[in-house]
């Protein structure tokens, strides 16, 4: 298949091992199916398992693909099969699960690309046009109204499957089968589930976090799970942690937020990001043998007023101390007028409009219809002297004082996070209690580093330092 259609369908044939491996996950966790069901059969990897594993099971497949469905058809010659060729998105699943009898084991592994993926490819191969994660106003219209396909393919076949004893055994990105558990605890849902973590660097060569996700209906009289249990490995017996769902939030361990929900509050003073300007090669730069370098190669000579010391996220996360690379700061609060720099900094906007073409094509939308050479996550804050930044990329939680240097107060790049200060005292205070063992476990209890930015402005937002300095004390 050509790349462009294999990245437009979610392409990528489960390997027959791993294959064996879910349904044997399946089995040992109790699936004794009367019938099977692999929603986005490919090649037939799962079915072909799963008619291992479970023996003289009936099960039904389906695929848009015609030459996938051909070789699924061979894969499963002699055996009890149906597969058909189906776009997901059209197949009437009641229909088809009406004919399916009890219990249901659902298995497979629905496309891993997102609705923006396909829109931004002029592809039609997505769903019928709904808000089905219920967004209003403008996120129904913008970024949060995004979705991964697979999780609408979940979704809809948890719709159907209402009301029936079955058992789910999919693989899909870790964020997908948050979301799921996030609709199951939405719903009121009697289901019981789990996420076993697989390589899917090894299995498809893609670099995401993935998950086998398990989801089941519980007997009769069964109390209802305290969460999802969350296993290192396919083979693990013991998860790692639960994570669970309270006040319409998901935790990713629900036994340390019980022991730190008590620290919940708004942080005063409020997290900050740090400086956007989309353009390093012109707006960042380095100081080499006595003077100012930029990204391209040109030495700069403009004044200091504009310039100020930087520390980017991987300076912040291992500790580095600023001094070699700069920042050229074009406003003091966002939006403010750019153009009094002619007269405040005459050689920094000789140098700007020099570049004019490189900053005027930033792809940010952001930038459309502000003043020239704007720059975001500006303010007051940004100046502060003291501040304790945390970079949002690094998997790990490490809080760090940044300090004026040269009596100029450090800029932070928008990888990172900061508290302002203007005491030394305050910002050391600040520093203490977030390095606390008891902030590490609320941190913790409320992170998913397997995201692509693990740390955000929302989880340190919700930490009140004056709830954590009495824990502290």
């Amino acid at each position: 298949m050509k790349s462009a259609s294999r990245v437009e369908r979610g392409d990528w044939q489960t390997p027959l091992d791993l294959a064996r491996q879910v349904s044997h996950l399946a089995a040992r966790l109790g699936a004794r199916p009367a019938s099977i069901l692999e929603p986005t059969c490919g090649r037939g990897a799962f079915l072909q398992a799963a008619a291992e594993v479970f023996p003289g099971t009936f099960a039904r497949g389906f695929d848009i693909n015609v030459e996938h469905v051909e070789r699924a058809r061979l894969a499963l010659a002699g055996r009890p099969a149906a597969i058909d060729v189906g776009d997901c998105f059209d197949v009437p699943w009641e229909d088809v699960l009406a004919k399916m009898p009890e219990p249901l084991l659902v298995l497979g592994n629905p496309p891993w690309v997102t609705s923006a993926e396909l829109g931004a490819r002029g592809s039609r191969n997505l769903p019928p046009k709904s808000n089905f994660k219920r967004f209003s106003g403008l996120d129904a219209m913008t970024g949060k109204s995004n979705f991964d396909v697979s999780e609408w393919i979940l979704l809809r076949l948890l719709a159907a499957l209402r009301g029936r004893d079955f058992r789910v055994a999919v693989l899909c990105k870790s964020s997908v089968a948050r979301r799921v558990m996030e609709h199951v605890a939405r719903e009121g849902t009697p289901y019981a589930g789990a996420t076993y973590r697989i390589d899917a660097r090894g299995a498809f060569d893609v670099a995401a976090a993935a998950v086998v996700m398990t989801l089941a209906t519980r007997a009769p009289g069964e109390a209802p799970p305290r969460g999802w249990a969350v296993f290192d490995s396919l083979d693990a017996e013991r998860p790692e942690r639960t994570m669970g769902v309270h006040g319409g939030r998901l935790y990713s361990d629900i036994e340390r937020f019980e022991r730190t929900k008590a620290l919940e509050g708004d942080c005063t003073p409020a997290w900050r990001s740090g400086l956007k300007h989309d353009c390093a090669p012109v707006m960042e730069l380095e100081a080499k043998g006595g003077a100012l370098v930029n990204g391209l190669g040109e030495r700069v000579d403009i004044e200091d007023l504009v310039v100020f010391p930087l520390l980017k996220g991987s300076d912040v996360a291992n500790g580095r101390r600023p001094g070699r690379r700069f920042v050229l700061v074009t406003q003091r609060w966002l939006g403010e007028e750019t153009r009094t720099l002619r007269e405040q900094a005459p050689r920094a906007w000789a140098y700007l409009v020099r570049h004019e073409e490189k900053l005027d094509v930033r792809k940010s939308s952001i930038y459309r219809d502000k003043p020239p050479f704007s720059v975001f996550g500006i303010g007051p804050y940004t100046f502060a002297p003291y501040k304790v930044a945390i970079c949002g990329l690094y998997k790990k939680l490490a809080f760090s004082l940044v300090e004026p240097h040269e009596g100029r107060p450090v800029v932070l790049d928008d990888t990172c996070y900061f508290l302002p200060f203007e005491a030394r005292e305050q910002a050391e205070a600040a520093l203490l209690a977030l390095q606390s063992e008891a902030a590490r476990v609320f941190f913790e209890a409320r992170v998913f580093w397997e995201d692509k930015r693990p740390i955000g402005k929302g989880l340190l937002q919700s930490i009140s330092l004056a709830a954590l300095g009495g824990a502290r004390g």
